[in-house]
This record gives structure tokens, sequence and C-alpha cells, in this order.
């Protein structure tokens, strides 16, 4: 390790940090190694990192000091909030402030920080086409991170902007998977009317990064956006239904009925689906699915996730 650029990355063992640590960890004659920035390193999954080889360091994000000691002497790092952790917008935009300072004073190379559009660029508060949420936001968990981006640029942080996509995974951890309809069928919801999404396996977003941090210096400066699949609500319920054996439909309903479905979350979400709907030839171009492709050769299409994933899907008796 010693005589490789070590790479600190915050949320190891979540989604997005957890597959850029496996994926550096995988690549054995890389030129990378993993320092993996998580709460508790005596978790499950901390200790599943170090049995793989990396340098696991016990980390409060929300502590300036804290971080900075665990950026000290790394080549770059992988800067990442979690909205779902606590729904807060401005606990986002304050835990990218403290990465971003810390990423200055260590001295960084390199850092990529995993980013969304702030939504109010193309719909401001007062446009009423959607509802404004906490009288800040049209979609916080995009918002606060799209506000935090000059933090990084402010302070002169050699970083590249990251747009993730809509997590395939989220049809088996968000509970956002087929589910019965009043008439018995199987359905996704979701608002998207007849539009694509932009889609990704969550474990396919951490090999593309570290094909990010494998370009290196091209990379600086640059927003990157991507994706392993661009489908309609349709498309993908035909896909669920032929992998998984079931006839499942797609239950396209409003975004006025998603966000009343009243579950934590539902109005964001709702608001996140329109956007995701009203400017989906923007949303799709910047998630340029031969780019990802070129970052990441192994990305799965949606057919693939699928079969590979399929059994964790809950799906109703």
């Amino acid at each position: 390790m010693a005589d490789k650029k070590i790479i600190a990355v915050v949320g190891a063992t979540g989604a997005q940090g957890g597959g850029l640590a496996r994926a550096i960890l995988g690549d054995r004659d890389g030129e990378f190694a993993v320092r993996a920035l998580t709460r508790d390193g005596n978790a499950p999954k901390a200790k599943e990192l170090a049995s793989l080889g990396a340098e696991v360091v016990a980390t409060d994000i929300d502590d300036e000091a804290s971080v900075r000691r665990a950026f000290e002497g790394a080549y770059g790092a992988y800067c990442v909030t979690f909205f779902w952790d606590h729904y807060s917008p401005e606990k986002e935009v304050a835990q990218a402030r403290i990465m971003a300072r810390a990423a200055k004073d260590a001295g960084l190379k390199h850092v990529v920080w995993s980013t969304l559009e702030d939504t109010r660029l193309k719909v401001p508060l007062d446009d009423d086409r959607m509802p404004t949420l906490g009288g800040r936001y049209k979609v916080p968990h995009f918002d606060g991170k799209g506000e935090a981006d000059h933090l990084f640029t402010d302070l002169g942080v050699p970083v590249t902007f990251l747009l993730t996509s809509f997590y395939w995974d989220n049809f088996i951890h968000f509970g956002m998977g087929p589910q019965k309809t009043p008439d018995g069928r199987l359905a996704i919801t979701m608002p998207m009317g007849d539009r694509k999404l932009a889609g990704i396996a969550a474990e396919d977003i951490g090999k593309a990064v570290y094909g990010i941090f494998k370009r290196g210096d091209a990379m600086i400066g640059k927003t990157v956006g991507i994706a392993g699949g661009h489908l309609t609500g349709d498309e993908m319920a035909q896909a669920l239904g032929r992998v998984l054996g079931r006839d499942i439909v797609y239950n396209a309903v409003t975004p006025e009925a998603y966000r009343g479905f009243g579950f934590p979350g539902a109005d964001d979400l709702g608001n996140m689906f329109q956007y995701y709907r009203d400017f989906e030839a923007d949303f799709r171009r910047t998630r340029d699915l031969d780019e990802t492709r070129a970052l990441n050769p192994e990305v799965q299409t949606f057919d693939a996730w699928i079969a590979r994933n399929g059994k964790r899907i809950p799906l109703p008796d």
C-alpha cells in the first residue's frame, strides 16, 4: 500500500462508496489503495473491507477535524452525503463544506464529489408547477447537493462533479418494487408518464468513479453523468416481468398522486420524478450511456441487473 496512491472513500460501507472501494481493491495491479471512511470501524461491512486490504478509518463527517485527519496523506477522495439518513439538505451542504475544506487543507490532488442538479435553476421557488418544500427547495435531496458544488470550486479543490441516476436497487431496498393493485395485478408505480428514466445499478457507480480516478487530471473540472440505461416505466415493468416470470405492469400516476402517498419523503420523490419527466431530454443527455461504458466497461443493462438481483426484489404473494 505504501507505493500506491490512497483514495479516501467517504461512506465506504454504503452503496456508492462501497462500490468504489471494491473496484479499487479488486484491481490488485492498480495504482490506488483504499482508505475506507465509515462511522463505525467495527461494523461487519467495515471489517469485510479491511479483510480485502482496505485501511479502515472511523470518521465523523460532521466533524471537520475528523475528516481532515482521514484525508491527511491521501492522493484523492470520494465525497458523498447521506440525505436519507436525516432528510436535511442543510446538513448535506454543511457536510460538503467540511469535506471541501478538509480536501483543501490536505492538499488532495483529485476529489470526486457525488452531486445532483439544483432543480431550482429550472424550477424557481415561485414556479407553481411543483410545490416548494421546506420553504427553500423543490427537490431537497437534489438541491442541497447542487447548491454545495461551489464550495469545492471556490476553494480551488481539484474536483470532478459526478451526476448519478435513479438506482435500480430502489426496487429492492426503497419500497419501489412491484406492489399489488386493487385488481390484483402487480405494478411498479411512478409518475413518469411515457418518458424515459436514466437508471443504474448502485454497484456500477463505484466502478465508474474508479474510471474517473484512473483518468486523473484530464477529469478535473468536468461534470460527468452516468447511467446504465434509459427506460420508460412500461419497459421496466416488462423487463421485470420477463426475468421474474410474473405479469408486471406500469402504473403511471400523476406527481400529485405520488406526493400524496404519505410515506417519508413522498413529496420529495414526487417532485424528483416530475423533474425527471419534465426535463427528460436534459437529464438523459447529461447521463450518456457510451460515456458511462467508457468509464466502466462492465456497466450492467437493466435486464442484466434483474437477472443478477431479481430474487432480492420482494414480491407480494
